[in-house]
């Protein structure tokens, strides 16, 4: 993780932390990394969710690329993987996301996809980084007749629904869903995709104020999905995040259907059409363990990597695999995409029953989750990089692995996205599980409360 990206781009509190005098650098740096090797400066599109920020934002980071020559084409609000999308359909040279995700609204954040709509890499982050914090090198602002100009793309999220459009082959008709659009970016394209595909969908949290984006909604807040499901006998409930990169589901019976579940049900579909390469699945170290059962079950191979969607992507890139993701609903169709998309994977999901005809709380049962446990320590930023250091913490962590045994594990990490540290634990005893998450961040937390 570096001094300004995360695992998912740049985020920090808007007007705060991540103000627009930053954004307007990140741009420049941009143009600056993004035109190296080439002869003009790059073509970028930029798109945003519904924060109240997002248009300030967009606004900074859009003169810093015209500011050093780079031409913007605005799209307006979209989901993320819109973005990643459009690069290709409109020849682009890079894409910008403004968005802090599952955050909420007073969060903002920046991701940058490449000219192939992947995420930047490693190294290409590390070099805006050393611009934007070390003014090495200082990019050169354009002479006043080389200065970028702005277009508005009127047709985006038409153009990304007739995409989602074309990857399913079978109409929804008859099936009765309810969507909850987080208030986000899924709000201008949600209603339309069903609409098309011929689903009775009722969409909810889609009326946006610039405030109200993931709160008490969308794939962080299930109550009210699952209440309205149960309520009124539905197939399903779908929920997305602010930026429409995540999916996680309710079924039939009002139970969560997790990431995890979501790649099982489509993996066993994909192997079973001969779709699913090298038949394997990428997922991280925080997969439920339940999904390596699962796969042991069914002949399918498991790829774990680092927490992180561009990490399942680099994998899947790595050994040409198909389908990957996270438990947190950030799904990867490589067929179809290149970023966790949650409008796709739904209607991915849904296609699915729709044409094998079974429920979607019995297509679920392929996988049996064992219990799991999440803490998480709100920390400094100093705590944070404490954490990797503090030989103590490191004996806390062998005391609570050496506790769980071989009937389960636990994994720690820093949040790439958050002041937080997520403690996980895992295992067939739930009561054990459970008792070691809370005791090992209780313990953890105190030991670094000395770090400010």
């Amino acid at each position: 993780m570096g001094r300004l990206f995360g695992t998912d781009g740049v985020r920090g509190i808007a007007n705060e932390e991540l103000t627009c005098e930053r954004a307007m650098q990140i741009g420049r740096a941009a143009a600056e990394v993004l035109s190296s090797g080439r002869r003009n400066l790059p073509t970028v599109l930029v798109g945003m969710d519904t924060r109240l920020s997002s248009e300030m934002l967009a606004s900074a980071l859009t003169a810093g690329l015209c500011s050093v020559g780079a031409d913007v084409i605005d799209l307006g609000v979209v989901p993320t993987p819109a973005v990643a999308y459009l690069i290709g359909k409109y020849k682009a040279h890079a894409g910008i996301m403004i968005s802090a995700s599952h955050n909420p609204y007073d969060y903002n954040g920046i991701k940058i996809f490449n000219e192939d709509g992947f995420k930047l890499a490693d190294e290409l982050e590390e070099r805006i980084e050393s611009i934007v914090l070390d003014g090495t090198p200082a990019p050169k602002l354009a002479a006043s007749r080389n200065i970028g100009r702005v277009t508005r793309a009127q047709n985006a999220p038409k153009d990304y629904i007739d995409h989602l459009v074309s990857s399913v082959h079978c109409s929804l008709e008859g099936m009765n869903i309810a969507v909850d659009c987080a208030n986000g970016s899924a709000s201008r394209t949600a209603a339309i995709l069903f609409e098309r595909l011929g689903a009775n969908a009722v969409i909810l949290s889609s009326d946006p104020d610039g405030v109200n984006i993931n709160e008490n909604c969308g794939s962080t807040h299930l109550d009210n999905l699952r209440a309205y499901v149960t309520e009124h006998g539905l197939d399903a409930g779908i929920a997305y995040d602010g930026d429409a990169d995540r999916c996680l589901c309710v079924d039939n019976e009002g139970n969560d259907v997790d990431g995890d579940m979501i790649m099982a049900i489509l993996a066993l579909d994909m192997k079973a059409r001969g779709k699913l390469n090298k038949n394997t699945v990428v997922g991280t170290i925080m997969t439920n363990f339940g999904f390596s059962k699962f796969c042991e079950a069914n002949g399918i191979r498991f790829e774990a990597t680092k927490v992180g969607d561009r990490y399942v992507l680099e994998e899947m890139l790595l050994e040409d695999y198909h389908l990957g993701g996270e438990q947190s609903g950030h799904i990867i169709f490589r067929d179809f995409s290149t970023t966790g998309d949650g409008q796709l994977t739904s209607i991915q999901l849904l296609s699915q029953l729709k044409r094998t005809g079974v429920a979607l709380s019995d297509a679920a049962k392929a996988m049996t989750r064992f219990p799991q446990f999440i803490v998480n320590i709100r920390v400094s930023a100093e705590a944070k990089l404490a954490f990797y250091t503090d030989h103590k913490v490191k004996e806390i962590l062998d005391e609570a692995k050496k506790a769980m045994g071989d009937t389960g594990r636990i994994v720690t990490r820093p949040s790439g996205t958050e002041p937080l540290i997520r403690i996980m634990t895992e295992g067939e005893d739930s009561e054990l599980a459970k008792s070691i998450a809370e005791d090992t961040a209780e313990r953890i937390k105190k030991q670094l409360e000395s770090y400010k």
